[in-house]
């Protein structure tokens, strides 16, 4: 049981990293929106003005921390449920911002919504079923 919800979790962050890597960097790269298809109007009763900074986060977070958790859970590292449940926790809140600020504007938010509850999901099991003292 532990093992297999180690490697569905780190399939589940290494999903989320190929998605957040590109895109990140492509709003990074192109904050007006047009490498990712998108305008900044959408971005009108949000915070931002462009896609700078959502893309900056979307490549960290969501990029490169569930690349490296992706392989802390593939090595079944006695951190693998703390980063699933903290990128699973992040995940969610990402989805639930950007619907507040833009709408339900794509498939992919819910997509990646429920995404981030099975990530909780399968770290919440790693970390009660592995009893790991982190002291």
């Amino acid at each position: 049981m532990i093992k297999r919800a180690a490697v569905l979790l780190g399939l589940i962050q290494a999903f989320v990293a190929i998605g957040g890597i590109p895109a990140g960097l492509s709003m990074i790269f192109e904050p007006n929106g047009s490498g990712v298809g998108m305008s900044t109007e959408i971005l009108l009763e949000s915070p931002f003005r462009d896609f700078f900074i959502p893309g900056l986060f979307l490549f960290v977070v969501n990029g490169l921390f569930n690349l490296v958790c992706a392989v802390i859970s593939f090595t079944r590292n006695k951190y693998t449920g703390i980063c699933g449940l903290a990128l699973g926790i992040f995940l969610v809140i990402w989805v639930c911002v950007q619907v507040y600020f833009v709408g339900l504007i794509h498939f992919l938010q819910p997509l990646f919504f429920i995404v981030g509850i099975i990530e909780i999901i399968l770290s919440y099991i790693f970390i009660t079923k592995t009893k790991i003292n982190y002291n």
